[in-house]
């Protein structure tokens, strides 16, 4: 294999790492947005999940009241 062959080698191998780095870094960019979405959206329903026990709880409360006054 001359040199001039090993180097068109060569350069196809680094266009070819190139490529696939960029992709890699497209790809965990949109990770990253996914993950901060999910991180959000766990938020949400962690907070939404806590209005609902306390109004569950105030629920069994008054009940217990009611419970107590009979």
């Amino acid at each position: 294999m001359t040199t001039e062959q090993q180097l068109r080698q060569l350069e196809a191998r680094v266009d070819d790492l190139l490529r696939i780095s960029a992709r890699l870094r497209q790809e965990n960019q949109s990770l990253h947005e996914r993950e901060a979405k999910l991180v959000e959206e766990r938020a949400q329903l962690l907070k939404k999940n806590d209005v609902a026990r306390n109004k569950v709880e105030a629920i069994i409360s008054r009940l217990k009241s009611l419970e107590q006054e009979s």
